[in-house]
């Protein structure tokens, strides 16, 4: 989360009026994440989080996010929940911007993950990924296998002669694979530890679902494993914790080590581009994407079998 639109507290104020949600006391930039401008929101009535789309222009995008996250938040899941009008809206415009109001969960993000985190986080991984099974008007993940192609080769020219050869080469590779056989859904996509809060060892709450879409499910927990996992006793865990809820295939058991190398260069890609053609923000967080440059080449050299 970030903040590229400034929200003025009169036009806040008049956009909270039909939720009904008492009088604005306060409103506070968030720093933390890459894509949409977010806000602490406080009135007479409580604490939310209001998001401004900064690239979620399209109505069936929106709709779908913040339906995904009202699904998963009403089957039980800690997921925030937008609010909505006595229109039954769930987002309205503000300062020209798409935005929406939800609800704001207890708790904090962790920087080290023990085992046991990695456990729980690995079973509310597969239960998600049950509880969105056959939810209508799912949209393909937005960073999925073309998004990554088409930016590739977009940044290959503004890197240094290594990282290019580098990037062409996994391109390269990741065009080879063929998952098709393996089992798709909804995917969060973006699970980092930041992205997951904690009330004690109790996971409290699961955010920043702006990033998801259908795709294969094994790419998700690829994406968890190479934020979470820094030893082979934690990936055993995660694994453990994921397949209590869903026991993973056969073909998706052989996918993992080039699925870990997609969710590498994934987050390479991403914070490449914001590195390379930055957006203008008041409160931005940059993210060095060095560090899954090093993470995709452990992996290239030194690939990490999947925990049985």
């Amino acid at each position: 989360m970030s903040v590229y639109t400034t929200v003025g507290r009169d036009e806040l104020a008049a956009w909270l009026q039909p939720l009904g949600l008492g009088a604005l006391i306060d409103h506070a930039g968030i720093a933390a994440g890459m894509q949409n401008s977010n806000y602490f929101v406080t009135t007479s009535s409580g604490r939310y989080v209001l998001t401004l789309f900064e690239r979620l222009g399209d109505t069936a995008e929106l709709a779908f996010h913040l339906a995904l996250q009202e699904r998963l938040a009403k089957a039980g899941l800690p997921c925030p929940c937008p609010l909505t009008d006595q229109a039954v809206q769930r987002w309205r415009p503000l300062a020209g911007k798409p935005a929406a109001l939800l609800t704001c969960l207890p708790g904090s993000a962790i920087e080290e993950a023990s085992a046991e985190h990695c456990r729980e986080v690995g079973r509310t991984l597969a239960r998600m990924h049950q509880v969105v099974v056959g939810m209508p008007g799912a949209l393909p993940n937005p960073c999925g296998s073309v998004w990554r192609q088409r930016v590739g080769e977009i940044l290959m020219p503004l890197l240094a002669p290594d990282e290019a050869a580098l990037l062409k080469d996994e391109l390269a590779f990741q065009a080879s694979q063929d998952w098709s056989q393996l089992p798709r859904g909804v995917i969060h996509a973006d699970l980092f530890r930041d992205n997951v809060l904690w009330c004690g060892k109790a996971l409290s709450g699961l955010l920043d679902f702006y990033f998801a879409g259908e795709d294969v499910l094994l790419f998700d927990l690829a994406v968890v494993a190479n934020d979470w996992c820094g030893d082979t006793v934690a990936l055993a865990e995660l694994i453990a914790g994921y397949e209590s809820i869903r026991p993973l295939t056969v073909a998706e058991r052989a996918a993992w080590l080039p699925m870990r190398r997609a969710a590498a260069l994934r987050f390479w890609l991403l914070r490449l581009e914001v590195r390379h053609q930055p957006r203008a923000g008041s409160v931005v967080t940059i993210k060095n994407p060095d560090d899954f440059r090093r993470l995709l080449t452990r992996f290239r050299l030194a690939p990490e079998p999947l925990p049985r």
